[in-house]
Order: C-alpha cells, then structure tokens, then sequence
C-alpha cells in the first residue's frame, strides 16, 4: 500500500466494518451508492480544522476491535456515538492512517464536539470541520439524484452519485460545464447549494464479472 491510506465514510451509514477497510482501498465502487466505506486518498484533501483534539485517554478505555490498534478504537467509537446520539449534526468522517488522525465534520455543537474529543486516546488526533448540513440529510439528496440516474440520458451521461462525509452529494459526469447548471436547477437552490459535478470516466468492466 501506498502513503497518505484513507478510510472515507459519511454518516448514512455504520463504519463498525472500519477494521476491514483495507479490502476497500484499492477498489471503489462506480454509480449510486448508500455511502458507507469508501476510499479514496487523492480525493482527500488537507483542510483547516475549527478544532483539533490531541487524545489524552488510556488506549485500553475504549472497546478492542479487531486489529485492535488505537486509531481504529477511535474511529468506530466516534462514528457509532455521533450516528446514535447526533444523528442530525453529524456529517461524516475520514481516518489518515499515516498521521493517526481523524477528520469529523459535523454540524457545530459544543456537546457533540466535546463527546468526539473525549473519546481520543494517546496518539491519536481528532479535527473538528464544519459543515452547515447534517449526512441523512446529503444521503437523500443522493438517494434522489441517484434515482434519476438515466434521465439525462443524451443531453449528459450521470456515472457516480455519492454523499460526501465533507458537506455536499458529489456527482461525476461525462460533461460536467453542460451538467452542472442543469442539475442545480433540477433540484432547486437550496439543494443546489450541495450538489458539486465534477468529471468521472466510464467505469471500466471488471473481468471475469
């Protein structure tokens, strides 16, 4: 595996697989999907944290998982906290394995953004974004765009929708300058606001499927 190895999930759905995310590195899935587990490293980008969080608890005070290291403790326990308790403010979340650290982006709260910082254990770090929309909300918006994924059919060809843990339903096309106004028109501005089209190359058919 190469350097800067991202895990990728928004809040639609459980990362309580995170453990097995490296099935997932080298393969994501092309079309509309539910969100979950995905990755994507040269997708990741550096980005400011609102609030960084250096853990302070003993590794051992958080549940074991199955290749018990101390980042994957984090992982699972702050996604199954924010899913459970925050489910309208939480966002999503992506994990830098390298510099054992997790991006949370979340809409702000002062109890949410406590509840995540205190489950850092010792080496690891937690960055704290904000978003002003919450993941059920993106993950039907995608639902939605996902459902119409042939209507444009001859004006543009619609090849990936998938909620983005960062605040908005990235949409790849063939011809995103010719798709992009017509998308944010169709669903109306206030969803237009997190919609982003970029450009996504055919998928190419796997052998032997």
């Amino acid at each position: 595996m190469g350097s800067n190895r991202t895990w990728v999930a928004s809040a639609g759905a459980s990362v309580a697989l995170v453990v097995a995310a490296s099935l997932y590195v080298q393969a994501m899935g092309a079309g509309h999907t539910d969100g979950g587990l995905r990755a994507d490293p040269d997708r990741i980008k550096s980005a400011v944290a609102d609030r960084t969080c250096a853990g302070t608890r003993p590794v051992s005070s958080l549940p074991d998982r199955d290749d018990g290291t101390p980042l994957t403790r984090v992982v699972v326990h702050v996604d199954e906290l924010a899913r459970k308790k925050y489910p309208d403010l939480y966002t999503g979340l992506s994990v830098d394995e390298d510099h054992r650290s997790v991006d949370v982006w979340r809409m702000p709260s002062a109890a949410l953004d406590d509840a995540i910082c205190g489950t850092a254990v010792r080496g690891v770090t937690v960055r704290l974004h904000d978003t002003d929309v919450g993941g059920r909300t993106l993950h039907a918006l995608s639902d939605r765009i996902g459902d119409d994924m042939h209507r444009w059919d001859g004006t543009f060809r619609m090849r990936e929708v998938s909620a983005d843990e960062r605040g908005f339903v990235l949409i790849g096309v063939d011809d995103p300058d010719k798709a992009e106004p017509i998308l944010k028109k169709a669903y109306g501005a206030h969803n237009g606001r997190y919609i982003r089209v970029e450009h996504a190359d055919q998928a190419e058919p796997v052998d032997g499927s």
